[in-house]
C-alpha cells in the first residue's frame, strides 16, 4: 500500500526530539456527545467524521503523535456489544482514519488495550484467545499504516508479555510502546514496582516504555521517575486527575495549565514522549506542547537534523559559524590553548576591586574572565552588569555563566536578548544551585528551564526563533554555548548522558568542575570522545587543608585523592599551603594540556595571584 510517512521512522525522530502525544479519545467523544453505552471503535466505521474531528483537534493543538481510536478494539471487549467479528474492521478503519489526519506530518500510533481477562484464574483457551485477538488487532493496524503499536493501559505484566509477543509476530516491521498503569501504592497488579516492570519489559524486547492512566500526573511523574533507569525511552501520559460528578457528568479536574507545569518535569524528569489520557483534551496538549516547545533538546542524542514532522516551529535561519561569534569563539574554532579565570565582584556596591583582578589577569595573558550567577545561591550584583562594565571600562571579552535559578521562561530570554545588545556573545549555561544552600533559603526557587532547556532556548535564539518558534525581529543571536560537567559526579553514566543532551542541545564547549585525579580525568575524557567538543579542564588551586577537607566531604561533584589531601595536611596552613595548592594544580594541568584545549582556573577567596601562579609558563613550557 501505497502512503505519505514523516521521512524519519518512529526511532529516529525520538532520538533527535522530544514527542507530544495526543489525549484521550473515548472521555473527549463523550464530552462531545457520544452515549457512554455506544461502543467507541464502532465509529470509526459508523461516525468517521467525529472520529477524524478528535484527530484534527489534536493536530491543531500541537501533538506530534496522534493514536487511533482502537483502544477496546478486541474481541473481549467487542463481544458485549455483539460486534465480536469486527476486530479486524474496526482496527483497520481506525489505522486509515488516523493516518488519513496525519498526513505526512505527524506520526501514528495503533493502540491496543488489555482484553479484561485476569491472567492469573483465565483458562488456557481465554489465553490462547486474547494472544489471537492482539495479533489480529496489531496486524490490522500495521496493514492501516500505523508507524508504531501502543500498548497502553495495561494493569497485569502476563498480559501484557502476551499482547507483546502476539504483536511482534503479526507486526515484526513496528516498534512497541508498552505502557503500564500502577495503582496508588506504585504497583501493578500483581504488585510490581516500576523498576521491576520497567526492566521486564525491557527483557522482553519492547522499544520504548510508558506509564498512563492512574490517578494522575503526580502519580505518573513518581511512577516514570522510577522506570527511568531501565535506559528506554520513556513515555508518560496521565488522566487528568480523577473524575467527578458534576451535575450527572464526569468530569476531570486537572487543568491544562497544571498539565504545563507537569509536562516539564516529566521532560525534566527523562520523558522524551508526553501526552494525555483520560480527561485530556486539546487544550491540555496545546500547553504541553509549549512545554516541548521550550524543553525541546533535552531528550535529544544527537545533533542530526530533525525529522519531517510538525513540531510547531520553523527552521529559523543558519546559525553564525562559531568562529564568527566572539574572539573566544575563534581561538576555540582554531584549536588554541584558552584559559579563563572566573572573577565574581565582591558582595555590596563597589565593583572596583573585582575590575581591577580582571585587568589584571588580561594584562597578563589570560585570555577571558567569566562571571557566575550568583555562586552558590548568594545574592550580589547582577553577572550582566558586572560584564557590561568589564566591556565598557577596559574592553574585556567576558563569558557570561546563565543558569535557571531566578528567572522565568520570560525573565531567562529578556535576559540572553539585553546580553546580546550589550555586546556580551559567551555564555556558560548551567542550572544553578538551589537557594537553600545559600544566604536566603526561604527564596523562591524558578527553574522553568534547567540547563539543557537553556542551551535549546539560546540555541534556537541562534537561528533567530524565540522559544515560540515565532521570528526574533531584528535577526538571531551569536552565542558561543559553553555548558558544565562533573567529572566526579556519583553517577559518571547519568552525567555523560546528560552531557549527550546538552551536545544536542546546543552546547559548543564543555568547561569543567575542578579537577584534582588526572587518572580521574583521563578516564572521562576518554568517555566523551565521541561528542568532539572542546575541554577547559577546572582546576582550583587549594589552600589549605581545611578547604581540601571542605570541598572533599561537603561540596557535590569534588573529588580529592586521599593522597593529595594528605599532601596538604603535611604542611602548615598559610603561604605554605598556599604554594603546595598551587604546585598540585600545576602537575595536573601541566599533565593534561595536550589533552584539552584549555584551563577554567576557580582561584579560591579572590586569591587572584594564585591563577597566574598556577598558569606560570604554560602556554609556552
Amino acid at each position: 500500500m501505497s502512503r505519505t510517512r514523516p521521512e524519519a521512522p518512529f526511532l529516529d525522530a525520538l532520538r533527535r526530539s522530544i514527542l507530544v502525544f495526543d489525549g484521550a479519545m473515548g472521555s473527549l467523544l463523550y464530552e462531545r456527545g457520544v452515549f457512554v453505552t455506544q461502543n467507541f471503535e464502532q465509529l470509526n466505521v459508523t461516525r468517521p467524521d467525529l472520529v477524524k474531528k478528535v484527530h484534527a483537534d489534536y493536530l491543531a493543538a500541537g501533538a506530534n503523535v496522534i493514536e487511533t481510536n482502537t483502544f477496546g478494539a478486541n474481541r473481549f471487549r467487542l463481544e458485549r456489544y455483539g460486534l465480536v467479528n469486527e476486530v479486524r474492521n474496526f482496527n483497520l478503519a481506525g489505522a486509515r482514519l488516523a493516518r488519513e489526519a496525519a498526513g505526512g506530518d505527524a506520526y501514528v500510533g495503533g493502540s491496543i488495550g488489555p482484553t479484561g481477562i485476569v491472567p492469573g484464574v483465565a483458562t488456557r483457551d481465554d489465553l490462547a484467545a486474547a494472544a489471537a485477538t492482539f495479533a489480529e488487532q496489531a496486524g490490522a493496524l500495521a496493514e492501516g499504516g500505523v508507524d508504531l503499536l501502543v500498548l497502553e493501559t495495561f494493569r497485569h505484566l502476563d498480559e501484557i508479555k502476551l499482547a507483546i509477543e502476539a504483536a511482534r509476530s503479526s507486526a515484526p516491521g513496528l516498534p512497541i510502546l508498552a505502557s503500564m498503569t500502577f495503582d496508588t501504592n506504585g504497583a501493578v497488579a500483581d504488585g510490581s514496582a516500576p523498576e521491576r516492570v520497567a526492566g521486564a519489559l525491557r527483557d522482553w524486547g519492547v522499544e520504548l516504555l510508558g506509564v498512563n492512566c492512574g490517578d494522575g500526573p503526580q502519580l505518573s511523574l513518581a511512577m516514570a521517575e522510577r522506570m527511568v533507569t531501565a535506559g528506554l525511552p520513556l513515555c508518560v501520559q496521565p488522566n487528568a486527575g480523577l473524575p467527578r460528578t458534576v451535575d450527572g457528568r464526569l468530569l476531570y479536574m486537572a487543568t491544562p495549565e497544571y498539565f504545563d507545569v507537569f509536562a516539564r518535569r516529566m521532560i525534566q524528569a527523562g520523558a522524551v514522549m508526553i501526552g494525555g489520557c483520560c480527561g485530556t483534551t486539546p487544550e491540555h496538549v496545546r500547553w504541553m506542547a509549549k512545554s516541548a516547545r521550550m524543553l525541546r533538546g533535552s531528550a535529544v542524542a544527537e545533533p542530526a537534523a530533525r525529522p519531517h514532522v510538525a513540531m510547531g516551529a520553523p527552521a529559523g535561519l543558519e546559525p553564525t559559524p562559531l568562529a564568527e561569534r566572539s574572539p573566544l569563539a575563534a581561538k576555540i574554532a582554531a584549536g588554541k590553548f584558552v584559559v579563563s579565570v572566573e572573577v565574581n565582584p565582591a558582595p555590596g556596591l563597589s565593583p572596583d576591586s573585582a575590575l581591577a583582578a580582571a585587568k589584571m589577569l588580561i594584562d597578563s595573558g589570560v585570555d577571558v574572565v567569566n562571571v557566575a550567577d550568583g555562586p552558590r545561591a548568594t545574592a550580589r550584583m547582577t553577572n550582566l552588569a558586572f560584564c557590561s562594565l568589564l566591556l565598557e571600562r577596559h574592553g574585556i571579552e567576558p563569558i557570561l555563566h546563565v543558569c535557571g535559578r531566578d528567572r522565568n521562561l520570560i525573565g531567562q530570554m529578556a535576559h540572553l536578548l539585553g546580553a546580546h545588545a550589550i555586546g556580551l556573545r559567551n555564555l556558560v549555561v548551567i542550572t544553578g544551585d538551589p537557594p537553600k544552600v545559600g544566604d536566603y533559603p526561604e527564596a523562591t526557587a524558578v527553574y522553568d528551564l534547567d540547563s539543557i532547556g537553556l542551551l535549546h532556548m539560546a540555541s534556537t535564539m541562534n537561528r533567530g526563533l524565540d522559544p515560540a518558534g515565532k521570528p526574533i525581529p531584528g535577526g538571531k543571536t551569536s552565542f558561543l554555548l559553553a555548558t558544565g560537567l562533573e567529572p566526579g559526579a556519583q553517577d559518571l553514566d547519568k552525567e555523560i548522558a546528560r552531557l549527550e543532551r546538552k551536545r544536542a542541545a546546543g552546547a559548543d564547549l564543555i568547561m569543567t568542575q575542578p579537577v584534582f585525579h588526572q587518572d580521574l580525568l583521563e578516564k572521562v575524557l576518554r568517555r566523551i570522545e565521541h561528542l568532539g567538543m572542546p575541554v577547559l579542564v577546572g582546576v582550583l588551586p587549594l589552600v589549605s587543608y581545611k578547604n581540601a577537607e571542605f570541598l572533599h566531604n561537603e561540596v557535590p561533584g569534588m573529588q580529592i585523592p586521599e593522597e593529595i589531601r594528605e599532601r596538604m595536611r603535611k604542611v602548615p596552613a598559610g603561604p605554605e599551603a598556599r604554594k603546595e595548592g598551587v604546585k598540585i594544580a600545576r602537575e595536573m594541568l601541566f599533565a593534561v594540556r595536550d589533552r584539552v584545549q584549555g584551563a577554567y582556573l576557580m582561584p579560591p577567596l579572590g586569591k587572584y595571584e594564585l591563577a597566574l601562579e598556577v598558569l606560570d609558563g604554560l602556554k609556552t613550557g
